[in-house]
């Protein structure tokens, strides 16, 4: 594998969990069939149980674009994808002066994640 940009920058919880599967990560018990790092098995295992899991590329590129009203900036947008708030309360610590930058659309960018990033447990 060549590295075509180093430190290209921050990645989602999906990115990392898509590339440990392209590695061979899996739910294989016996975990000898991949040539995947004890320590990446513990990510994938962490990952698998998070939002990423139910996530698609397809999915935070819709929310990334959908996102642009609300003038959000990367790290912010990473980390509502990588947490999935499904309130307001959840989306506070994650977006800074929230009230002064979103005023009423709080719910509104609350409803967006609901809809674009559906719960695992559907």
């Amino acid at each position: 594998m060549k590295i075509l940009k180093e430190n290209a920058g921050p990645l989602t919880n999906f990115e990392v969990l898509d590339f440990l599967r392209s590695r061979g990560a899996a739910k294989d018990p016996t975990r000898v069939l991949a040539s995947v790092a004890p320590s990446e098995f513990k990510v994938y295992d962490y990952l698998e149980h998070t939002a990423a899991s139910s996530q698609t590329k397809e999915s935070i590129t819709e929310f990334a674009a959908q996102c642009k009203p609300y003038k959000l900036t990367k790290s912010e947008i990473i980390n509502i994808v990588n947490i999935r708030p499904s309130s307001s309360v959840e989306i506070y610590p994650l977006i800074e002066n929230l009230e002064a930058r979103l005023e009423e659309s709080v719910e509104e960018l609350v409803e967006l994640v609901l809809q674009v990033f559906p719960s695992s447990e559907e």
